[in-house]
């Protein structure tokens, strides 16, 4: 449905922004609410069975403009490896439709539209997004040179546990609870974005960049098995410093079976199996937020 609905205004779109919608990947709503999620755990945790609208709303649409400054950030940075990749050739910046420099402003654009959306809920929260920038527009040269981008992405991905608690409470007196969710936001972008990198592993291979595909090979879904451990444990973790109930526990486990599934099913040598398990990875992010509400009045 989200996805109709992203894929709807962008079609509907007038030809002069739709390049721009499709370069902060607006008809693809997976990366938004893969970002998202792990906040919305925070605002729930921080808030309790009572989440201030507000708050809530603040953390959705910045999370759509955080995602879309780092999507134009990234494309400016990879134009010239994107035209080599099939998948990724008709970027806007890739196929020409939009310059570096407009490109540039787009995502400058949206950065600040978030600062000042996040302000909205108090100006703490926005000053917390804003120290993670340089991390955003970093990430793309890790493929470059780092073995293991995926790790670094998680780091960066998962400081948006930071945005939603601080959205909620207002400070960044972060208990224990808190690095609980940031753990299992990351090892949870380990697994989703390790099976999204082999959808392009032949080309990574060939071009000389860096990729869990690449690094982990046919122990892919060995060390995977190993991360949904850790980002499950990370979640039962923050559940059991906090006041929580049974039903936390018993929806967390649930998630931790469907993730587990997925890695199961998932053929990491189809493109098509890789993306369709990388998109059925925000359900995994749905239950446990599930989990975290239920806990609230149990």
């Amino acid at each position: 449905m989200l996805h109709k609905i992203s894929a709807g205004v962008v079609t509907r779109s007038p030809d002069s922004i739709r390049s721009y919608l499709l370069l902060m990947r607006l008809d693809r709503p997976t990366g938004y609410v893969l970002y998202l999620l792990p906040g919305l755990w925070a605002v729930v945790f921080a808030s309790g069975n009572r989440p201030d609208l507000l708050s809530v709303a603040a953390v959705a649409v910045a999370a759509v403009l955080i995602r879309g400054f780092a999507c134009a950030s990234n494309d400016v940075t990879d134009k010239e490896i994107d035209v080599r990749v099939a998948r990724t050739v008709a970027r806007p910046v890739a196929a020409g439709t939009i310059s570096v420099r407009n490109g540039i402003l787009w995502a400058a654009a949206q950065a600040v539209a978030a600062l000042l959306v996040l302000a909205m809920a108090n100006v703490e929260t926005a000053l917390v997004a804003l120290a993670t920038y340089p991390l955003i527009v970093a990430y793309p040269f890790m493929k470059r040179f780092f073995v293991w981008p995926s790790a670094f992405l998680g780091l960066v991905m998962s400081t948006y546990v930071f945005v939603g608690w601080t959205a909620a409470t207002g400070n960044t007196d972060y208990p224990p609870a808190v690095y609980g969710l940031y753990v299992a936001g990351t090892f949870w972008t380990m697994v989703h974005d390790a099976i999204y990198s082999h959808q392009d592993k032949e080309y990574d291979r060939k071009i000389g960049v860096k990729s869990s595909a690449l690094l982990f090979g046919r122990a892919t879904k060995a060390w995977l098995s190993l991360f949904v451990v850790l980002s499950v444990t990370g979640v039962l973790w923050a559940g059991s410093l906090t006041p929580i109930g049974w039903a936390f526990y018993v929806i967390v486990v649930l998630a931790a079976i469907y993730l587990s599934y997925l890695l199961f099913r998932v053929d990491l040598d189809d493109p098509k199996a890789c993306w369709d398990t990388f998109v059925a990875n925000t359900n995994y992010g749905w239950i446990v937020l599930a989990a975290v509400i239920a806990g609230q009045f149990t």
